[in-house]
């Protein structure tokens, strides 16, 4: 994983953290239903924005080298890799 994004992603990571802990506190003090919907929603969505960045990271560095290498089995390695998250995420 690149460097670059490593704070950023871990501060977003913290930030979702709390907000999941808030989210048991919620529960726990048997907080209105919606209330907490929305607040698993907001989680949801920080977790699609990290997923999207880490993603982003990786065609930058590891894919990028791959095709600098000229390697066509590193390449291939770095595509199948991106096929398999692409096709569990559709789970």
């Amino acid at each position: 994983m690149c460097q670059k994004n490593n704070k950023a992603l871990r501060t977003r990571l913290n930030r979702i953290e709390g907000q999941v802990r808030g989210v048991g506190q919620m529960v726990a003090d048997d907080r209105y239903c919606i209330d907490i919907l929305h607040q698993v929603h907001a989680i949801k969505a920080a977790l699609a924005k990290v997923e999207t960045e880490i993603l982003k990271s990786h065609a930058a560095c590891c894919v990028e080298d791959a095709i600098a290498s000229g390697n066509a089995a590193q390449q291939r390695a770095k595509f199948t890799e991106l096929v398999e998250v692409f096709a569990k995420a559709k789970l």
